[in-house]
C-alpha cells in the first residue's frame, strides 16, 4: 500500500462505521493509522481499531512511549490525508478555533496535509449557526467535507447529521488522494464561472384531496449532489426542488415547488441559462379534479381516479426561446434502459440523457451508476456514491463548454 491515511475516530455511535471504513480503504490499497479519541473509545475499542488497521493505536498526547517512537508532529505529516470520521460538533469546533487539547485536536493544529472531515451529529447540533460557522471556516482553510447525509438518528430525529456510509468516504478520500479539487467547493478551480445553470430535483407531488397525493420515491439527493458539485466549479446555480429533507446545497439559490405545473413555472421563471439539469422525478400525471375536502371512503367502493397529463419541462425548455446551451435530461428506467434513454433523447430533444437503471434502490439509495448518451457517444461512469457521479457528471459539463466564451 503506497497511500497513507491518518484516521481521526470522534466520539458518536457513528464511530462504528469508521472500522468499516478502515476495511474499505484497505480494499483499495490504502493503509491507515488510527487516533482514537476518548470519546470515540466510548464506541469502538483500540484493539479493533488495530486489528483492522494492522497498526497500533494511538490515543493519547501524554503517552511517552508512544511520543518518543512518533510524536505529534511527525504523526500530523507522516500520512498522505487526514480524515476525521465521525467529525464531532465538538471536534469540528476544536479544529476551528485552534484548540490543542489532546492528541487528536493537536494532530489537526499541527499538520500541513489536507484534512477531509464526514461529520455526525444530531440534526440540531448540525444546522446550528454556531456548527454552520465552524464549518464555514475550516472550509475557507482548505479542509474537505464528505457527507453529512439525511436519515434516521441515533437519537430517534430524522434530517441532516448521518455520517456518510463508510463506501461514499473512501470514495471521497480516493478522489482527494487523486487531486480532486472538485472536492473542495471554496478553493477548486472555478471552469464554469459566469455560467448559469438551473438545476431540478426531487419528486413533485400531485394533490388528490388536501391529504392524499401521487408522487415517487425521489429523494433528491442526486440532484442536490449535482447542484452542488456545479456551483463548487463556480457556476450560478438555481436548484428546483420538489419536497425533501436534504439540506439545501451550499451556494445555490433554492426554489421550493410541490407540483409538476409549479416546477415548470419555476423553471421558466428562472431562464435564461446556460446549463438546465432536469434531474428531477416529475409525475406524469396528476389528477384531473383536486377535492378540497377529504375524500371519503365510498360504501359501494372506490371510484376511479381520473387523471391528466402533467405539462412536459424538459421537452419544453428544449422548445424554450431562452433554451440553455447545454440541456441534460435524465431517464429512470427498470429495463432497456440505453435503448429507452437514446429514444427520450431524441424525443425530448437534449443534448444529452443520463440513463439510470432505477430497478435497485437507486433512488432512494446512496449511489448511482450513470450512463452518459449523447449524439455520437454513450459513457458508462462506474457505480459510485451520488456525489462522487455528480462531480464526475460536473466535470463533464465544464468540458463541453471548454473556453468558448
Amino acid at each position: 500500500m503506497d497511500r497513507r491515511v491518518l484516521l481521526i475516530i470522534g466520539g458518536g455511535i457513528a464511530a462504528y462505521k469508521s472500522l468499516l471504513l478502515i476495511r474499505e480503504l484497505a480494499r483499495r490499497g490504502v493503509a491507515t493509522r488510527v487516533i482514537l479519541t476518548k470519546g470515540g473509545s466510548q464506541f469502538v475499542t483500540p484493539l479493533s481499531a488495530q486489528a483492522l488497521s494492522g497498526e497500533t493505536v494511538l490515543t493519547d498526547l501524554w503517552d511517552l512511549t508512544a511520543e518518543s517512537e512518533m510524536g505529534h508532529i511527525e504523526l500530523s505529516r507522516s500520512a498522505d490525508l487526514i480524515v476525521v470520521a465521525p467529525a464531532t460538533a465538538n471536534l469540528m469546533a476544536q479544529a476551528a478555533h485552534g484548540v490543542a487539547g489532546d492528541l487528536a485536536t493537536t494532530t489537526l493544529l499541527a499538520t500541513d496535509k489536507r484534512v477531509l472531515f464526514a461529520p455526525a451529529m444530531n440534526v440540531r447540533m448540525y444546522q446550528s449557526e454556531a456548527t454552520q460557522a465552524n464549518i464555514a471556516t475550516l472550509r475557507e482553510r482548505g479542509a474537505l467535507f464528505v457527507g453529512p447525509d439525511t436519515g434516521e438518528m441515533a437519537c430517534g430525529e430524522f434530517g441532516d447529521g448521518r455520517m456518510s456510509e463508510p463506501d461514499a468516504i473512501t470514495d471521497a478520500v480516493m478522489a482527494a488522494l487523486q487531486g480532486d479539487m472538485t472536492l473542495d467547493g471554496w478553493h477548486a478551480p472555478k471552469p464554469l464561472a459566469g455560467r448559469r445553470a438551473v438545476v431540478t430535483a426531487g419528486p413533485t407531488r400531485e394533490p388528490i384531496d388536501p391529504v392524499r397525493y401521487l408522487s415517487n420515491h425521489s429523494s433528491g439527493r442526486q440532484g442536490y449532489a449535482i447542484a452542488q458539485a456545479l456551483a463548487d466549479l463556480g457556476a450560478e446555480v438555481e436548484l428546483v426542488t420538489g419536497p425533501t429533507s436534504l439540506a439545501k446545497p451550499c451556494g445555490t439559490t433554492n426554489t421550493a415547488v410541490e407540483t409538476a405545473r409549479d416546477m415548470y413555472d419555476a423553471v421558466h421563471a428562472a431562464l435564461p441559462a446556460d446549463i438546465f439539469v432536469s434531474v428531477a422525478a416529475v409525475a406524469d400525471w396528476r389528477p384531473a379534479n383536486r377535492t378540497e375536502t377529504k375524500t371519503k371512503k365510498p360504501v359501494d367502493g372506490p371510484e376511479p381516479l381520473q387523471l391528466v397529463e402533467n405539462p412536459d419541462i424538459l421537452r419544453s425548455v428544449c422548445l424554450s426561446d431562452k433554451r440553455p446551451g447545454l440541456v441534460v435530461g435524465f431517464a429512470a428506467e427498470t429495463h432497456d434502459v440505453v435503448e429507452l434513454a437514446r429514444a427520450k433523447r431524441i424525443r425530448k430533444g437534449c443534448d444529452w440523457i443520463v440513463a439510470n437503471d432505477v430497478s435497485g434502490d437507486v433512488m432512494g439509495g446512496q449511489e448511482n451508476e450513470m450512463i452518459i448518451v449523447t449524439d455520437d457517444d454513450e459513457v458508462r461512469l462506474p457505480r459510485q456514491s451520488k456525489q462522487a457521479a455528480a462531480r464526475a457528471l460536473a466535470r463533464r459539463i465544464a468540458a463541453y463548454f471548454g473556453d468558448d466564451r
